[in-house]
């Protein structure tokens, strides 16, 4: 690799890293004034947490040699990364590096769905191990040569499905993770009959604002050099969520007759969601469309706790579950014949095969991330607890969790 293409890696790692603290003060801006530091703890916590295990063992699994029918890279000789230490293999560091901060960003989304009422012990607890046994191989799935690669289930049946930044792997998985874990949960105490209204605006949007600014590295980081598909990529990383935020508030202006500042902030994070697996597969008209739609479908997904009755606190279904699966999905229509993947969409001249290879590989990241999630979650609940006493969730789980409170008493 060239030194050009390295240093924007790295680069890119940095602002994926970046990221972390930025959903920190998005949800923190979402939270309840009570509440505020636990939810921007859960991000930070993930840094520690994940940042470590990625390299204990995380790494292993997720870019190991494939084994177990592609289900998951072996870790051994990999522990601690001493393999390629060993053998002097930086190009693998490189790819350590940026995959980690991938996994620490996956884990600190899921926080969104039980602010005001998880115990932060069962929380570290929660992430270090859905980190090792979801996250990861689902990584190996798709980007380490596992079961939803072409070396997969999917050679010599339909096509290999297309996911140049985690779609499937990032959102996808942390929106169900999310789902499954707000309903062991349960709701809040006066879910849907009290307002649980943003402490903090400003904090939502600065926290969107670099998150967006972070998204080119995640985005066209993912394309491993420093060439035309990456400003292709970059390109479609603008558009995507700009028009993205502009749906949403036109959604909410038919709706509500108000156009929000969340409902930008939000518009703008559903629009990166939906364009991640779709960046390199889409021209810049195709990411207008994936943009337009991700805002629509997204602004009308939130609502949908309210119907069904799962507490997902910070809306990570309606952003990231639903905006990864649009994004997933309309690779299937909108995959261009100049794409760097081989298979076009139906819009395209392409057949069917594509759009269902990429509704299988959400399908499947759907079954698998929901049932582990469930098990660790109610095996946690069953061990140290899942919850926090209802005392503790009415005055605030700031103090009691933390010994500290955002804001002092004005006296």
């Amino acid at each position: 690799m060239d030194s050009g293409s390295i240093a924007w890696i790295l680069t890119s790692a940095s602002l994926v890293l970046l990221m972390t603290p930025a959903v920190a003060f998005f949800y923190g801006g979402m939270s309840r004034t009570k509440s505020v530091l636990n939810m921007m703890m859960m991000s930070f916590s993930a840094v520690g947490v994940v940042g470590l295990l990625w390299i204990v063992v995380g790494f292993g699994i997720s870019a190991g040699t494939t084994t177990a029918g592609g289900l998951f890279g072996n870790p051994s000789g990999e522990w601690f990364m001493q393999g390629i230490f060993q053998n002097e293999d930086g190009l693998a560091v490189i790819l350590a590096a940026f995959g980690g901060t991938f996994a620490i960003i996956t884990v600190a989304l899921i926080s969104g769905s039980v602010a005001d009422r998880m115990k932060f012990s069962a929380w570290v607890v929660f992430a270090a191990v859905w980190a090792v046994l979801v996250y990861a191989p689902i990584s190996h799935w798709v980007w380490g040569g596992g079961l939803l690669s072409s070396d997969g289930i999917f050679k010599n049946f339909l096509t290999s499905p297309q996911d140049i930044a985690g779609g499937t792997v990032v959102h996808i998985n942390a929106g169900i993770a999310g789902l499954v874990l707000a309903l062991v949960l349960g709701v809040r105490k006066g879910f849907g009959k009290e307002p649980m209204r943003p402490h903090n605006l400003p904090f939502v949007m600065l926290g969107a604002a670099l998150l967006w600014f972070g998204w080119f590295g995640f985005n066209a980081g993912s394309e491993w050099a420093a060439d035309n598909f990456a400003a292709q990529i970059w390109i479609n990383t603008l558009v995507a969520p700009s028009v993205a935020m502009l749906s949403w508030l036109l959604v909410e202006k038919i709706r509500d007759g108000k156009a929000t500042s969340l409902g930008a902030a939000s518009g703008v994070v559903a629009g990166l969601v939906a364009i991640t697996p779709a960046a390199l597969s889409v021209s810049p008209l195709g990411a207008i469309v994936v943009g337009f739609i991700a805002g629509v479908a997204c602004a009308m997904a939130v609502g949908l706790k309210y119907k069904f009755g799962y507490d997902d606190s910070l809306d990570v279904v309606g952003v990231h579950l639903v905006g990864g699966l649009v994004g997933t999905l309309l690779i299937g229509f909108l995959s261009t014949d100049t794409s760097a993947y081989a298979d076009p969409g139906l819009l395209y001249g392409g057949g069917w095969q594509l759009l269902g290879a990429q509704a299988l590989a959400a399908l499947i990241v759907i079954v698998y991330s929901g049932i582990m999630t469930a098990i660790i979650a109610y095996a946690i609940k069953f061990t140290i607890g899942l919850r926090v006493s209802e005392d503790v969730e009415v005055a605030g789980i700031d103090f009691a969790e933390h010994g500290e409170t955002a804001y002092e008493e004005v006296r």
